[in-house]
């Protein structure tokens, strides 16, 4: 069976470019190791031997290992470090999902008689232990003693960790709409699933929350002229869910009676409640509605349109950036043309020398209509030189 030039050429082709497309989409057989969380060594200090290393939450924190759960957790590493001085320091580090998860267990094991520090993204200390998260990762320090330099040290590690790629470092919208009057320190908390909510004590349950709608919740301690009250935000997908919970929030609690001896938040005092776009805010506490109001009130919701354009304009570095990237297109054509051509020709010799005259230069496709211009040319010279031979001859009746 023969087979046509451009059917092999086409064939080739294709295999050419799904070779190249195979390479280019071939899975890795390996699967990619996580980075370690804690570091060999960093300011001075040494580890004392391979640091330990778990998937489990329980592992980071038996009692709360479905809070840690909720925020994301992946995996956690402990490890001893020592100094020449003789000091030493049990460094426990878990890593999270996104920054929003390692956010939510700093603020859940942040305890408000701790002094703030600069280490990290947020940190704090008391005494000989040190809390602070960078990126996804929490880090929980215990000194075996105190030291002036123990905050530097802490913040040459912040530096060495890993850090979340992406959109993974950012932190939840939410936050930002936390008033910072009269907000007590590190009183403010973040919880994303019923676990966390309850175990910080919310003044209200994770039944009315609903986190099966996806909402996101924070809590902090505010100081007014009446008492101390608690603001509570939830963030709703939608406008439309925070209307329908807060209507169900306002019909649990006009429903329902303080109980005697039953010392909760929710009992502790009036309720107040509002909402601002997709945002329910909630008062409680020893205090009067007018402070109430001037609380929520600080709370507002606003839309944000955003026009995707270009803020900078350089015509030079346009230009470059053009210039350049036709260059870098011209070089990766030039390249393609050459590797075709070099292989095309290969084959069709390899070809030549296996097939001869069977794939390539067959006589049956070597025939080609031709106008024989060069013989036409020839025999019409001939005819004029023969016609001038006989009109020069003298006829015999002429003799």
């Amino acid at each position: 069976m023969s087979v046509s030039q451009p059917a092999v050429t086409v064939a080739f082709l294709v295999c050419v470019v799904g070779a190249a497309f195979a390479i280019v989409a071939a899975p890795s057989s390996e699967p990619v190791q996580p980075q370690p969380i804690l570091p060999q060594q960093f300011g001075g200090w040494e580890i004392q031997a391979s640091a330990q290393i778990s998937e489990d939450p329980s592992t980071a924190d038996p009692t709360n290992a479905a809070v840690l759960k909720e925020y994301g957790f992946t995996d956690f590493s402990s490890a001893t470090y020592t100094r020449d001085d003789g000091r030493t320091v049990k460094l426990r580090a878990a890593r999270f999902a996104d920054a929003s998860g390692a956010f939510g267990a700093y603020t859940f094991y942040l305890q408000p008689e701790m002094a703030r520090e600069q280490i990290g993204d947020q940190g704090a200390s008391h005494g000989e232990r040190v809390l602070f998260y960078r990126g996804h990762i929490v880090v929980d320090a215990l000194f075996s003693r105190e030291s002036a330099m123990s905050g530097a040290e802490l913040r040459e590690l912040a530096g060495l960790l890993p850090r979340p790629s992406g959109n993974a470092g950012n932190l939840p919208p939410l936050l930002a709409f936390m008033p910072r009057r009269g907000y007590v320190a590190n009183t403010q908390k973040y919880a994303i699933g019923p676990a966390a909510l309850s175990a910080l004590g919310a003044p209200i349950p994770a039944r009315l929350v609903d986190f099966s709608a996806g909402p996101e919740v924070t809590l902090g301690h505010y100081t007014t002229s009446s008492g101390e009250a608690t603001l509570m935000l939830i963030y709703y997908p939608t406008p439309q869910l925070a209307a329908e919970h807060l209507h169900r929030i306002d019909a649990t609690h006009q429903g329902t009676q303080p109980q005697s001896g039953v010392a909760t938040i929710e009992n502790a005092g009036p309720f107040f409640d509002k909402r601002t776009g997709p945002i329910v805010a909630l008062a409680s506490g020893s205090i009067s509605a007018d402070d109430a109001k001037s609380l929520l009130g600080q709370v507002n919701y606003e839309a944000n349109v955003t026009w995707n354009e270009r803020t900078d304009f350089n015509a030079v570095k346009d230009v470059y950036n053009l210039l350049r990237n036709v260059i870098i297109l011209c070089a990766i054509l030039g390249a393609m043309a050459i590797v075709a051509g070099v292989a095309f020709g290969g084959i069709r010799i390899l070809m030549k020398r296996l097939f001869p005259d069977r794939v390539f230069d067959r006589p049956e496709q070597m025939e080609f209509i031709s106008l024989r211009l060069t013989e036409t040319a020839v025999k019409g010279s001939s005819a004029g030189s023969a016609g001038v031979l006989e009109a020069g001859k003298t006829p015999p009746d002429a003799r």
